[in-house]
């Protein structure tokens, strides 16, 4: 593939919306895509478009994935940057993973699957939960934004839950506490109960809490209030000690836990991650270890196949679900010419 249809890859995936739920038409067009390549194409039980070429005992996952957030960036190329809901998370990797695997075809000893998955910017992440099901491969790329010179390691879990109170009206210079007032006690109790669970920890390490959102509801009977909130859950929390202390907190209200995922960390001292400090070398970089503070599908199907496994991608992350999500197109195109050079020397 020239670099001018790298680009073109990507800027056609792009330009189609597929936020989590509706991802049909974006499917397709990445089908289609991968056939014109050369890859054996479908569509899964779920959804996910799936395209395999190459041959060999050994079997290689490339786990991208194709939703987004909402939100409408203008999809445009200029100055060498391509702008667009998606470029970097993640469609900037999944069109990298589309595009190495045909540049590499022809020098392959291994099996490779490109799979870009649906659903994973909402909890339950189904494209990769049903993905997770397949059996374990050899090894494992997911594709993420690290930066086309980064490789990423880990990533935290997520926890999602509403906390939600519903009492008999009151008067506000009537005794007692209002409903709102109660969810705000909630939310302080489990930022203090967070903080003395984290300790010294910090960042990658520690439990990050946070508001989604929150209201108050009032017919003239009862008074309900809510509150959104998430966790991020670095790997190896003690899931017993959390959810008790959620469920100790929540009386005299209700929690709802929307769904959980655990944080998982890989191991860099795996068959994977030479080749790609030999190839980011021999583009001009730099190699870098990083881990992130988000969550991602490596939490999903890291723990169930247990082989080795990391996340790449070109794409900054701080851009990730901003108004100014953009890639630069050499790092895109660098992060290729690196990916194919790791999949010939697997």
């Amino acid at each position: 593939m020239t670099g001018q249809e790298q680009v073109e890859l990507l800027h056609g995936l792009v330009a189609i919306p597929s936020l989590s739920g509706g991802e049909g038409d974006a499917v397709a067009y990445l089908v289609e895509r991968m056939r014109s390549l050369g890859l054996d194409v479908r569509i899964d039980e779920v959804g996910n478009a799936v395209g395999t070429v190459g041959s060999g005992e050994r079997h290689v996952v490339l786990l991208g994935h194709i939703d987004t957030v909402p939100g409408v960036v203008p999809v445009g190329v200029a100055d060498g940057v391509l702008t667009g809901r998606g470029s970097v998370d993640a469609k900037g990797p999944l069109a990298t993973f589309v595009c190495a695997a045909a540049m590499a075809a022809e020098r392959l000893n291994c099996r490779v699957t490109v799979v870009g998955a649906v659903g994973e910017e909402t909890m339950g992440s189904l494209g990769a939960t049903a993905v997770a099901e397949w059996p374990a491969p050899d090894l494992c790329i997911i594709g993420e934004p690290s930066g086309w010179d980064g490789l990423c390691l880990g990533y935290r879990g997520s926890l999602s839950a509403t906390y939600r109170l519903v009492q008999a009206s009151r008067h506000t210079a009537g005794p007692g506490e209002a409903a709102a007032e109660q969810v705000i006690a909630f939310w302080n109790a489990l930022v203090a109960a967070v903080a003395d669970r984290n300790g010294e920890a910090t960042g990658f390490n520690a439990i990050a809490p946070s508001v989604r959102d929150m209201g108050t509801r009032h017919d003239g009977m009862s008074d309900e209030a809510w509150i959104g909130v998430g966790l991020r859950l670095p790997p190896g929390l003690d899931v017993a000690w959390l959810r008790e202390t959620l469920d100790r907190l929540a009386a005299p209200g209700e929690l709802t836990v929307h769904g959980m995922q655990e944080g998982y960390r890989s191991d860099k001292r795996t068959p994977l991650v030479p080749p790609f400090l030999r190839a980011i070398r021999a583009a001009g970089g730099e190699p870098r270890f990083t881990v992130k503070l988000g969550t991602s599908d490596m939490s999903v199907v890291g723990p169930r196949w247990r082989c080795p496994i990391l996340a790449y991608g070109p794409g900054d992350a701080a851009l990730d679900h901003t108004p100014e999500e953009r890639i630069v197109l050499a790092e895109y195109l660098n992060a290729v010419t690196v990916l194919a050079s790791v999949l010939e020397a697997l």
